[in-house]
């Protein structure tokens, strides 16, 4: 096939790209040329999606079998590359987020059968946060391209080149030993996926050019929050003792869910982070590699980056609790008695 990526050199997007390569495909990718590099065999397009001479620039002479959207997170933006892309392509596809469904997280988990938030295919980006936004973006799609859509809609992904910086804090801060503040319940489970499976996935289902919503976040319950992190120090090798501290402990000393410490949230408040169905995606094809394989394959991309250029989020999003509050928390918590 000929596939063109918009975006296409970072994470999720980059293991697109790599896979269609993989493939034997012909890729184009469009993008600014700042977030990331792009790889080796691709013909890169440099322009912003925003900017509506560069799309009919890129658009201008071309065809291609199929697109991929995988920056996609305003719609009205959206629209615009939906509407100058009809008729360059037979089929779009849209990366998403299960974050569009308006009762996740929530209490129960969610399938492509629950309602999205309520949001225009036209809309701006003051018009709400980000799930409502991505829901917009997939009507834009859905609505208004001229061909095959499909949409793509991840739970938590990791893997290699990770930029969002859940597992590369884990592991950066486990690599480093000692004790570590690890929380709520090791038993609890999870429900994981690596980049490069959505990949293989979404590079299927183009191929046979599928239509309508697939959640893809992996198969309930294939890690735990303590065996995800032991695999963490297993394949570091660190020596680092986990500290096991209790959900209200950690609220009430002001931790920050989610982001101080990555992928926690407390129990009872969003069961349903771990229990949505990827059942579909799954019937239609979509393989999971145990999430060992993941934690490993990011340590061996991850640990020849000098821990001082590794990102863990972004300006606006970062992740990791500073070593004085952790610091101050196990302190706390050893003198409870």
């Amino acid at each position: 096939m000929k596939i063109l990526v918009i975006g296409g050199s970072v994470f999720l997007g980059r293991a697109i790209v790599e896979e269609a390569l993989r493939r034997g495909h012909e890729v184009t990718t469009f993008n600014r040329g700042r977030s990331g590099t792009d790889l080796p065999g691709v013909e890169a397009v440099r322009g912003d999606r925003e900017v509506a001479g560069d799309l009919r620039r890129l658009a201008d002479g071309r065809q291609w079998d199929a697109v991929v959207d995988v920056c996609g997170f305003v719609p009205r933006v959206v629209l615009e590359s939906v509407r100058t892309l009809s008729g360059h392509a037979a089929h779009y596809t849209f990366i998403s987020s299960i974050s569009a469904y308006r009762d996740w997280p929530g209490k129960q988990g969610v399938d492509e059968t629950f309602p999205l938030f309520d949001c225009p295919p036209d809309a701006d980006a003051e018009f709400g946060d980000y799930g409502v936004l991505k829901a917009g973006c997939e009507r834009a799609v859905e609505q208004h391209f001229d061909g095959g859509a499909l949409v793509i809609q991840p739970g938590l992904i990791l893997g290699p080149h990770e930029n969002v910086g859940r597992l590369p804090w884990w592991l950066t801060r486990i690599s480093r030993g000692g004790r570590v503040l690890t929380p709520g319940d090791p038993d609890r489970p999870m429900q994981l996926i690596d980049a490069r499976d959505i990949a293989a996935f979404t590079l299927d289902q183009m191929a046979r050019g599928t239509t309508g919503r697939y959640m893809t976040g992996g198969v309930r319950g294939n890690a735990t929050f303590g065996g995800w992190l032991n695999d963490c120090a297993e394949v570091t090798g660190s020596d680092a003792e986990f500290v096991w501290v209790g959900d209200r402990f950690l609220l009430d000393q002001g931790v920050q869910q989610w982001t101080e410490l990555p992928l926690w949230s407390a129990a009872g408040e969003s069961e349903g982070v771990w229990t949505h169905s990827s059942a579909k995606a799954i019937a239609a094809g979509l393989t999971c590699r145990p999430v060992r394989e993941t934690v490993r394959d990011t340590w061996e991309w991850l640990k020849d980056i000098p821990e001082e250029r590794r990102s863990f989020g972004g300006v606006r999003l970062s992740h990791g609790i500073d070593p004085e509050k952790e610091a101050r928390i196990l302190a706390a918590w050893d003198a409870r008695s």
